[in-house]
C-alpha cells in the first residue's frame, strides 16, 4: 500500500478524502449517542419526577406507624414502565418495599446514613439497571426517606440498536464513500493523464502540438495554459537555434569559400610579390571578417549567460554619440552620404560605456547600410518627458515593411536576405540594441516614416 500510495494521486486522494470522513463521521457518531443518550436519560428522568410526585401524594401512614400499602399498590399496578419504590425510616428501617427483595434496590447502595437525595444509576439485586430518585418526605410530620427506582433497560435497548446501526452503517457509508471519492478523483484527474500522455508524444520534431484543455477557466485548464505557453517559448528557441545554426554556418561558410578560392588561385599562378600580396589581403580581410562574426557571436552568448561584467559610469550621451559617428565617418564618404548630428549636449546616462557604445555604432551602421548614395542620415540627441534621453537615428532607405516589425531585432534576422548579404554583415547588428538599452533599464523603438525611411529611438533613462 506504501508504494501505491506514492505512485498514484487517485489513491491517496481517496485515501486522505475517506480517512477525514471516517474521523468526521466518527465524531457525529459520538457526539450524536452522547446527545441521545442524555436526551434520553432526560426523558427518563421527567417520568421518574412526575411518578414520585404522584407516590409522595398516595404516602398514607397506618395507625400502627407503617406505609398504607393500598395506595401505592393500585398505582404501581397502574403504572406504564416497571418501577420500584422503598420507603425508609431516618433510623434506617424499612417501611415499605414494593416486590421481591430479592429483586429489589440492594441494601448497599441505601443512602440513609448520608441522607442523600437526586437521581442516580444503578443495578437491582438481579443485574437489572436502574434510574433512582432519592428524597427525604414528611408523612404526618414524620420524616421518612423515598426511593422510587425505573427501570433503565427500554433506554440502553435503544441505545444498543442505534449504536449497532452506526457499527453497521458507518462502514458501508464509508466503503461507498470511498468508491465514490475514487471515482471522483478519476475523473478529475482524467485531464491531466491525457496531458501527460500528449506530453510524452510531444518530440523535438512535434513541438508545434499543445495540450488539450477542456476547461481553460479552472486549476487544471490554467496548467496546461501554463505549459502550452512553456511549449511556444521552447518551440521559438528551437527555431532560433535552427535559424542560428543555419545562418551562422552560411556566414563562416562564405569567407571560408573566399579563403579557399584566393588560396587555390595564388597557388596555381605564379606571379610576383605583389600579385601574392593581393591575395594575402583578400584573404586577410576574409579572416578579418569572420573574426568579427566568431567575437559578435562570443559576445552575444555571454550576454545570454549572463557572464559579461557591465560596468556602469555617468557618461555624456551627446560626446558618445559623436564618437560613434566618428568612426563611421568613412563609410559614409564611401557613399557620398551627409549624416547631421543636433541635440543637447547636456544629456547625461549611467551606463556602460562599451556596450551602450556599440549599440550606437550598430544603429548608425544600419542607417549608412542601408540609406541610399548620396542619401541623408539625421542623429538627433535630445530629452522627453526630462526624465529620458533619447537618441534617434533617421535613415533615407527604403523602410521596413510592417510585417518585419516585430521580428527586426532577432538575432540572424534579415528583412531582404540578398540585400543584406551583398551589402555584408551577419545581421547581428540590430540584435544587440535593445539588449544593450536594456541594460540601463532603457529601450529602443522603430518609427517608420510615412513615405520612406525609418527612426530607431534609443530610449534610456536620465
Amino acid at each position: 500500500m506504501i508504494r501505491l500510495r506514492s505512485r498514484n494521486v487517485r489513491t491517496r486522494l481517496t485515501l486522505w478524502y475517506t480517512s477525514i470522513l471516517a474521523g468526521l463521521l466518527i465524531l457525529y457518531a459520538l457526539g450524536t449517542t452522547i446527545f441521545l443518550f442524555f436526551n434520553l436519560r432526560h426523558e427518563l428522568d421527567r417520568g421518574l419526577r412526575r411518578d414520585f410526585e404522584l407516590v409522595e401524594e398516595r404516602l398514607r401512614l397506618t395507625p400502627e406507624n407503617t406505609i398504607d400499602p393500598a395506595g401505592l399498590k393500585a398505582h404501581h399496578e397502574d403504572a406504564e414502565v416497571e418501577r420500584w419504590l422503598e420507603v425508609w425510616t431516618i433510623s434506617g428501617e424499612l417501611l415499605y418495599g414494593s416486590g421481591n427483595r430479592t429483586a429489589g434496590l440492594p441494601e448497599k447502595t441505601t443512602p440513609v446514613e448520608q441522607r442523600k437525595s437526586g437521581y442516580t444509576s444503578d443495578r437491582l439485586v438481579d443485574g437489572t439497571r436502574v434510574r433512582v430518585l432519592t428524597e427525604l418526605h414528611a408523612i404526618e410530620g414524620r420524616e421518612v426517606l423515598v426511593r422510587l427506582a425505573h427501570s433503565e433497560e427500554r433506554l440502553w435497548h435503544e441505545m444498543g440498536e442505534f449504536i449497532g446501526v452506526l457499527l453497521l452503517g458507518l462502514p458501508v457509508a464509508l466503503l461507498l464513500a470511498a468508491i465514490g471519492g475514487y471515482s471522483l478523483a478519476r475523473r478529475a484527474l482524467q485531464p491531466i493523464d491525457r496531458m501527460a500522455h500528449q506530453a510524452e508524444a510531444i518530440t523535438a520534431e512535434r513541438l508545434k502540438e499543445r495540450l488539450p484543455i477542456e476547461n481553460p477557466h479552472d486549476e487544471l485548464g490554467h496548467l496546461g495554459q501554463v505549459f502550452n505557453s512553456m511549449l511556444e517559448r521552447i518551440q521559438s528557441s528551437f527555431e532560433q537555434l535552427k535559424r542560428f545554426t543555419a545562418d551562422a554556418s552560411h556566414e563562416l561558410r562564405t569567407p571560408l569559400t573566399v579563403l579557399r578560392s584566393v588560396g587555390e588561385v595564388g597557388l596555381h599562378n605564379h606571379k610576383d610579390a605583389g600579385h601574392y600580396r593581393e591575395v594575402i589581403s583578400s584573404m586577410l580581410e576574409e579572416v578579418d571578417r569572420m573574426t568579427r562574426l566568431v567575437e559578435s557571436l562570443l559576445t552575444l552568448s555571454r550576454a545570454d549567460a549572463g557572464h559579461i561584467q557591465l560596468k556602469q559610469e555617468e557618461i555624456a550621451l551627446f560626446d558618445l554619440v559623436q564618437e560613434a559617428l566618428n568612426l563611421l565617418t568613412v563609410l559614409a564618404e564611401e557613399k557620398k552620404q551627409t549624416i547631421s548630428l543636433d541635440g543637447d549636449r547636456r544629456l547625461r546616462v549611467v551606463a556602460d560605456r562599451m556596450v551602450l557604445r556599440q549599440a550606437l555604432i550598430n544603429l548608425i551602421d544600419n542607417a549608412i547600410k542601408y540609406s541610399p548614395a548620396k542619401g541623408e542620415i539625421a542623429v538627433r540627441v535630445h530629452s522627453r518627458e526630462e526624465k529620458w534621453a533619447v537618441v534617434e537615428v533617421e535613415d533615407s532607405g527604403p523602410g521596413i515593411p510592417p510585417e518585419h516589425h516585430e521580428r527586426l531585432f532577432e538575432r540572424f534576422y534579415r528583412v531582404d536576405k540578398a540585400r543584406s548579404r551583398e551589402m555584408g554583415g551577419a545581421a547581428l547588428g540590430l540584435y544587440t540594441v535593445p539588449w544593450a538599452a536594456a541594460v540601463p533599464s532603457g529601450r529602443v523603438e522603430l518609427q517608420p516614416q510615412a513615405s520612406h525611411g525609418c527612426i530607431f529611438q534609443l530610449i534610456l533613462p536620465q
